[in-house]
């Protein structure tokens, strides 16, 4: 039995003033009680309680361990207190790591809003070249593409999000335009080295037929938004998320290559701790993240 549990019961036991009457209130037999006591009697080496039939008298030990015992329950029922009322209410640090590109456009704006909601709660976004690992960092929402494989964490899809191919109108008037995947191997295409997979290399599926392909180009760049400006310039064909082509789609200044053909999502995910510790701040800003985006569709 542990000590505070033990704590407890000797002082449930002073204050009903017998061992029936503690076992009665407990819901267990007398001689379950008598044996608790012994054990803990036993545990401390000393003698807590005189005890007849009649009566129960606290020993000089028993009342030292009865007053500090009681201030120490007292003192742990207001810690317990006082971290439910910050699990409750949003307030304290909130460290938040997202993407460069995906940071700037989407997640700092999101933390404004949030910011004028929640005045207690202090946000530190850290941006970085790839989505950090939030059980080597101290961070406690990470913002990610693609649900992360580490079981000990929790991902949250808040928006979803497809991968385009596409070019400038001028590129593919210059070269024309691919008619099958494997055709991507003799144009120019713009490499993207964002994450640990395959660099250069795309997957492409169409209904059952998938097709890899190893693809190279003059520019290659560990910044998103580097390659879509060369995109933009010209200069070759970018694999790129909806989110940061959907508005150069819709005005004509980038076009869709292969579009019958779908290549692997890279959905929004919002990542963090294990729900059963998860603090109110976390909670209120994954759940504001989710709000936001299913309200408010920016690509």
């Amino acid at each position: 039995m542990d000590t505070v549990s033990d704590l407890a019961f000797f002082v449930q036991l002073v204050r009903h003033g017998s061992l029936s009457a503690l076992a009665r209130d407990l819901g267990v037999t007398p001689p379950a009680v008598t044996t608790r006591l012994a054990r803990m009697e036993q545990r401390l080496g000393v003698r807590l309680l005189n005890r007849t039939t009649r009566r129960l008298s606290v020993t000089q030990e028993g009342e030292m361990y009865l007053a500090s015992g009681a201030q120490l329950l007292a003192e742990l029922e207001e810690l317990e207190r006082s971290v439910s009322s910050r699990r409750a209410v949003p307030r304290g640090l909130l460290r938040v790591n997202a993407t460069f590109g995906f940071g700037r456009r989407h997640i700092a704006p999101v933390i404004s809003a949030f910011a004028r909601e929640f005045s207690e709660v202090e946000v530190q976004l850290t941006l970085t070249d790839r989505a950090m690992k939030l059980t080597d960092e101290a961070y406690d929402v990470g913002i990610a593409f693609g649900e992360p494989p580490d079981s000990r964490l929790v991902a949250r899809k808040i928006a979803p999000n497809r991968r385009f191919l596409c070019a400038a109108p001028a590129y593919l008037e210059r070269v024309g335009m691919p008619a099958t995947p494997r055709d991507l191997q003799r144009y120019q295409c713009i490499v993207l080295r964002e994450s640990d997979a395959a660099f250069g290399t795309w997957h492409l599926n169409r209904g059952r037929k998938q097709e890899t392909i190893k693809v190279r180009g003059a520019l290659s760049t560990n910044d998103g938004e580097t390659a879509l400006s060369w995109a933009l310039d010209g200069h070759g064909i970018l694999m790129r998320s909806e989110w940061d082509v959907h508005a150069y789609l819709q005005s004509g200044a980038l076009k869709l290559v292969l579009p019958e053909w779908s290549l692997p999502s890279a959905d929004v995910y919002a990542v963090y701790g294990e729900r059963l510790t998860l603090s109110a701040k976390v909670s209120a800003f994954v759940d504001f993240l989710a709000e936001w985006f299913a309200r408010d569709a920016r690509y």
